[in-house]
């Protein structure tokens, strides 16, 4: 059995979660998400806690098991607390500023790069070289700050570009006279 797989996923109060044939709803203080279930895995509500089973011990059942459950409860931590990345921009002359909604780039180009703020998600600039972008849905965060951290990737030479907070960048060391 599937260790994550079978961990209860518990509800908090303010949570409301509908589950139908293929498709698990849930709807908090922060808003609404829904997901798309596999058809074999069963998604049983018992009283504040939702209980994820599979039908077989098959490879992609076991597989299936744990995803599913990781991704109901993302859902319920999304809705309740919300998520965030946090970037670092390092070197100088490079800064982010917002323009209303919408975050611009200064990165070393020619040209500012502008990037607009999809829907859910909400940027923060609490000082020029940092970056704090925040939503409900973790995949949504998460592919919003790769593609940020895109634009201008931290180089090993310098140290110079976008990285996530904390991120160790192995330096190298030049080219030597």
């Amino acid at each position: 059995m599937s260790r994550i797989g079978r961990k209860p996923i518990t509800i908090p109060s303010g949570v409301d979660v509908t589950i139908e044939r293929e498709l698990v709803t849930v709807t908090g203080p922060k808003g609404e998400l829904s997901e798309r279930v596999p058809r074999d895995i069963a998604i049983a509500r018992e009283g504040e806690d939702l209980l994820v089973s599979r039908p077989t011990d098959r490879g992609e059942h076991r597989a299936l098991h744990g995803l599913t459950r990781t991704l109901v409860a993302n859902m319920v931590e999304g809705v309740t607390n919300g998520y965030q990345k946090t970037l670092e921009i390092q070197g100088v002359g490079y800064r982010a500023q917002l323009k209303g909604n919408d975050l611009e780039l200064a990165l070393g180009y020619s040209h500012p790069v502008p990037i607009a703020a999809p829907d859910g998600i909400e940027f923060e600039v609490p000082v020029p070289t940092r970056i704090v972008i925040r939503g409900i849905s973790k995949q949504q965060v998460g592919e919003v700050a790769a593609n940020i951290r895109k634009q201008r990737p931290p180089e090993p030479y310098k140290g110079k570009g976008i990285r996530y907070e904390g991120e160790h960048v192995a330096r190298k060391v030049g080219k030597r006279a």
